[in-house]
This record gives C-alpha cells, structure tokens and sequence, in this order.
C-alpha cells in the first residue's frame, strides 16, 4: 500500500515552502525548514522514501561512494549506531537508512507519495507558487525547493519497433519492485554506463544467455568491495567529526589524499607501480589519489588509459573481445568513471557475448530480440542500461513556469543558466538542491545535499527575519556564474568526452558542461560569502503580506538587489 500523507490542499493559506523528492535532500530540506519554524509539506512520485534508491534496484545496484561517506553528517548519534558492515552500501542498505531516517525524525506524516507533480506555476501578483500533481491535489506556498536528484529522469531511446517486443523490456533506471528472475532466459543489455557494468555481471550469473550491446566502451575501475574490519570501523567512528570536516573542504566530498605529482615527471616502472597500487586499492583512489594531472593533461592523461588497457589485455583472455573493451573516443575520467565487481571477467563466461554497436549498429528491435546489421539476437528480456537525462531533465519534467509563464525549458533551451546552481533568474523563490551549475555529480552526493539544504534553510530564515518574501537571482550574476562554470571546465579534458556530463547522451540537448568541477570545498567557501555579503546577486524584496496580494496592489520594497 502507497505511503500516502493528507494532502495539503485543504490547509488555510499558503504554505511557507514545498519540497519536491523525498530522498537524501528531500528528507533533509523538510526535516531542517519544519524545525526551523516553517510550514512545509512534501511531495514524491515514488510510493515511499528513498529518491535514486528507490528506483534504482537493478540487480548489482550499489552506491560508488563507500558507507562511512554515505550518510547524513547531521545525525552525530545515528552514525555511531547505524553498522558499517561492507566498503560500498548496497540498494537495499542504502533504502533501509533513509527509511530509518525518516522514521527516526517522524518526517512521512509530512509527504504526499505516489504523487508526480506535473506543473509548478508562478503568480507575481501573489508572489506564491502553485504545484499540482497528475491525482489533482494542488499546494500553494511562498517557496519551491526541488529536491529531484540529478540522475532520475531515465533516458529511454526512442529504438525502432521497441513496442514490437514480446518479451519483458526493463529500465535499470525504473526497475520493478519485485525481484526479476534471469534463470534459463535469453538476456540483452543494452548499455555500458555504470548501471550497465554494475548489472551485468549479476545478469551474467543466471541467465542462460547474455548478450551486451555496447555503443561505447568505458573505462572502469574495480570497487574491491568487501566487509570491513571491525577494528577499522571503531576507529573511524571514533574520528567521525573530523572525517567529515575534511570531506566537506576536499574536491569531491570525500578525504582521499590528493596527489601532487605528475604522471610525466616519474619514471615508467614508478608510474606503473604507483598505478597498479592504486587499481589493487579498488575504488576511486586511482582517480584522485594517482597523479595530479590526469585530467587536465593529454599525456599524463594516456598513460592512466594505457594503464587500463593494459589491465583488460590481462583480464579478458580473447583479444578481439579485449579490444572491444577499450575506451578510445575520450580521455580516461572525463566521463564517469564506474567501480565494477567482476566486469571484465564476465566476458570470459561462455554464457556471455558482446556485440560492439560501432561495428554492427543496432538496426531495430524486433518481436522476438534485437537486429543489428550483423543480424538478429533472439531474446527473452531486454535491459535498457541507457542511462539518465541528467541534471536539467529532471527538473525541466515538473512544468515549471516562472515569471510570465515561462517554461524552465524554453528559459534554457540553450543550456541551463543558474546561479550557483541554487536559482534561476525569472523564477523567484525557486531554489534547487544540487541544481546545474554546482558540484553535484562530481561529489559525494551527501556532502553537497547537505551544504544546500543548510544554505537554503539559512537563506530563508534571513528572508523571515528581513521582512522579505522574495529571492531572485540576478542576470548579472547568473551570467557571470554560468561563463565561471565553463571555463573552468574548460581548464580540463572533460569538455572532450561526449558525456551525460556534457548533455551528449539525449539527442538535441544543449552541448555545454552541467556540474561544477571547482570541487566542493572551494564552491562552499564561494556560496558562504555570497550569504556573508547579504546574500549578493540576488534581489531581495518584501511586501506587505497581509493585503497586497488580496488587493492586487503591488507595495513590494527592493531590500538589495546587488549584481
């Protein structure tokens, strides 16, 4: 039975602020405004918590940040009790905190679930937003926080003959809630992102068959997932606190020691050895903790990809297949970067094939599998591991209008403007958790959750004190915001890759950087200021809110408006 909360509709008055999402910073966002003193109510399309974690329960699913990192740093006495029982939480771990969370802190009572909020509306004349879910129930409130999670809006291509299919079509992205069961089936995989890899290994080991349809290569890393030692556990809890301050001023949300050397000033065999530590480490430590100028550097740059084909040349014993595995269309760590189990090995199974999209492309699918130009693949279930339209898709999806009406998708039909990736101009009191524009997927995802919902929550309780009911970005600022986030980009090799990153995997989308790679310690220290220095390249009004909006007059009086 739906998780189902009354709905708000019949309460008097506008609410202070309503949430979208009832993940990790949904659950934070309501949980900080209602003990701040605000009315707020939220709304999830699932039928409980959870957001990513709720969908995403493809087998292998597993999050690519280790368990002493994933986690709330708000709840001191819940990260003593809660185990750490192995380096890299699972779904259903992961699923089963945030539900305990939300129980621990009473917050369901306050969300509508099972509730898909179709249109967001903006009224200048009242200076209140209007949400409507596709069950009709409506809310009314001063503020709109989404809190939607950049990777949630599932990309479906849109194949030849796709509803043709007899057999089961699943996303990894939509999964079902009840186990699949893979024994004795005919098993396409479509796709090799970090679903695809983190699946395809689980696939390999019921199905009858496996065959993956791989358009491109990618470079991966091994997780060396495992349990963890009790004696380190006790200790890291016992220095929690400052583990936590060191991952909210790293690069990425998470302490890992950072390399100061580079990849073209140590000899072959120390490069080598420095490398294969790393890959034997398992997890991102061959990212960050190498050299320092892997991503920024085209030649230090190819001897970590080199050092990963090297790895696949070990591993897979055809070499036609080995081959077929090697990324060469982009810079290694300029597209995400997934930790695997067990990846390259699969393809020793004799169970398992993989068909090389970029040879023999993927023509349609059929009644009966998939024909590429080499021919056709009988199946009986087909897996799209095709991945997201991430950062902007899910937020363009809720119907958006600001000021004017404008649609949040015609106001960046040339690729999202924000600033900081809080706020849009055009779109007062519209603020977005880890919008385009910030660290987001390039972080930790609970550090920089965190750092929003607390910069939001303070934000508002400003306005309350000032006497104001609006925030707005500036065009100054956004602009300049926006140019920042790509040249800084532009500092790097990312731009390279035709990533999701990049906005390259949805056909017509907009092709410029979507997160903020100046690291999350730094972009902290830049969004306190802006608060520091009342809350710079915004525009802050008030007015009189007990008649202006029920008369029609407009009485706002400008507080700030800075560029």
């Amino acid at each position: 039975m739906a998780d189902v909360a009354e709905s708000p509709t019949a309460e008097p008055g506008p609410l202070d602020a309503v949430v979208i999402g009832a993940g990790f910073a949904g659950l934070y966002m309501l949980h900080r405004l209602r003990e701040q003193g605000f009315s707020v109510h939220g709304f999830e399309q699932g039928n409980g918590v959870g957001g990513t974690w709720y969908w995403n329960r493809y087998p292998g699913a597993r999050c690519d940040s280790e368990i002493m990192y994933y986690s709330f740093s708000f709840l001191p006495d819940l990260e003593q009790e809660w185990p750490l029982e192995e380096r890299y939480p699972g779904q259903p771990e992961i699923l089963r905190y945030l539900e305990h969370v939300a129980d621990r802190l009473d917050l369901r009572k306050d969300f509508t679930f099972g509730a898909r909020v179709v249109a967001v509306e903006y009224d200048d004349q009242a200076r209140l937003w209007t949400l409507r879910t596709e069950h009709g129930d409506t809310a009314t409130a001063r503020f709109v926080i989404t809190a939607v999670g950049c990777l949630s809006t599932a990309n479906v291509p849109e194949f030849k003959g796709a509803d043709s299919f007899t057999g089961l079509s699943l996303h990894t992205g939509q999964w079902p809630k009840e186990p699949v069961d893979f024994t004795g089936q005919r098993v396409g995989v479509i796709g090799t992102g970090a679903s695809g890899i983190q699946a395809i290994p689980v696939i390999a080991g019921q199905a009858a068959q496996l065959t993956v349809f791989q358009r491109t290569a990618q470079f991966t890393i091994p997780a060396e997932n495992g349990p963890l030692d009790r004696q380190f556990v006790d200790l890291w809890k016992a220095n929690y606190r400052e583990w936590r301050r060191r991952g909210r001023e790293s690069t990425g949300g998470i302490p890992y020691p950072r390399s100061t050397l580079s990849a073209l000033e140590v000899p072959d065999d120390e490069r080598r050895a420095i490398y294969e530590a790393a890959w034997g480490a398992g997890g991102f430590t061959f990212t960050f903790g190498t050299f320092a100028d892997v991503v920024q550097n085209e030649e230090a740059n190819k001897t970590a990809a080199e050092f990963v084909w090297s790895k696949i040349d070990q591993i897979v014993t055809d070499p036609g297949v080995a081959d077929m595995l090697k990324p060469r269309t982009f810079p290694f760590g300029t597209k995400r970067v997934p930790l695997d189990t067990n990846y390259y090995d699969t393809y020793n199974r004799p169970n398992v094939t993989l068909v090389d999209l970029r040879r023999t492309p993927l023509e349609e699918i059929t009644a009966h599998g998939i024909k590429t130009s080499a021919g056709e693949v009988e199946l009986d279930v087909i897996v799209y591991a095709t991945g997201f339209d991430a950062l902007t898709g899910p937020l363009e999806g809720l119907g958006i209008r600001g000021r004017d009406g404008q649609a949040l998708a015609q106001a960046w039909k040339d690729g999202p403007r924000t600033y900081l990736g809080l706020a849009v101009p055009g779109f007062p009191n519209l603020l977005t958790i880890t919008g385009p524009g910030s660290p987001s997927v390039l972080s930790n995802m609970p550090v920089s959750i965190e750092q929003h919902v607390e910069w939001i929550s303070d934000c508002l309780t400003h306005l309350r004190e000032q006497g104001a009911d609006v925030i707005e970005a500036t065009e100054a600022a956004t602009g300049y915001w926006t140019d920042h986030v790509q040249q800084v980009a532009a500092g790097t090799l990312y731009p390279k890759a035709a990533s999701w990153y990049m906005g390259a995997n949805i056909p017509g989308k907009p092709r410029l950087f979507l997160p903020y790679v100046g690291g999350v310690g730094r972009y902290r220290h830049i969004c306190d200021q802006v608060a520091a220095d009342g809350y710079e390249g915004f525009a802050l009004s008030a007015a009189s809110l007990a008649g202006s909006a029920a008369s029609g007059q407009d009485t706002r009086g400008d507080i700030r408006a800075t560029g």
